[in-house]
């Protein structure tokens, strides 16, 4: 299939959607023509067509604010593009990291969401525990553990480590799954404890595809 292939909309545009290539979290939706998009192409950077100025623009030529793109995808229907990006700062205009920060209510109305926005399930855990970590309140289970400090940590993720185990062995397929969401949720704790962002955790984990698990672990 080539660009020729593509269903153009009666302004010549289709619709792009840039999406973090780590995270999954959905950053900004804007047009492009043909020459955006080869030029996204030949370049790795995100171009898109301006509708109101008619004209070709690159991502954070001005702001700084780039998108660095790593594959471009194409729908069933070839009417709108994914770039698979890598962002440099918030992606949209307003500042936020991501245009996606109001909702629907059930009666149509746009509700900011009290700081909110649309994303995946680990990214909304990340912030609601840099949350926790940011409070002056020692009710939650979450602050009690970032208090207590790595060691008390430590001891929660091996714990949790070992019932996952276990759960493996002899247990149900739910059990597994509730072992290791409590897994998940105390290495989350413990990269927010240390300042390691999902993000570092998911751009390790996509440096490995492509090589065999034993020459990474060799590595180390």
């Amino acid at each position: 299939m080539s660009l020729d292939a593509l269903k153009l909309n009666d302004q010549g545009l289709v619709a792009v959607i840039a999406q973090d290539a780590e995270t999954g979290e959905l950053r900004m939706m804007a047009y492009a023509n043909e020459e955006a998009i080869r030029r996204t192409l030949e370049t790795g950077w995100a171009y898109f067509f301006s509708r109101s100025r008619k004209q070709l623009w690159k991502k954070g030529e001005t702001s700084g604010n780039t998108l660095a793109v790593r594959s471009v995808w194409v729908d069933c229907d070839g009417d709108t593009l994914v770039y698979m990006i890598d962002p440099a700062g918030p992606s949209c205009h307003t500042g936020a990291d991501t245009c996606f920060f109001r909702r629907l209510d059930s009666d149509g109305n746009f509700v900011n969401a009290n700081g909110e926005v649309a994303e995946p399930t680990l990214l909304r855990l990340e912030r609601t525990l840099q949350e926790r970590k940011a409070s002056n309140s020692g009710k939650s289970y979450t602050k009690a553990l970032l208090d207590a400090g790595p060691t008390k940590i430590d001891a929660k993720i091996r714990e949790e480590a070992t019932e996952l185990g276990q759960a493996l062995i002899d247990e149900s397929d739910e059990r597994v799954a509730a072992e290791a969401g409590d897994l998940t949720y105390h290495m989350l704790v413990g990269l927010v404890l240390r300042d390691v962002s999902l993000r570092d955790l998911l751009a390790e984990l996509s440096r490995r595809f492509g090589r065999s698990g034993h020459d990474e672990k060799n590595s180390r």
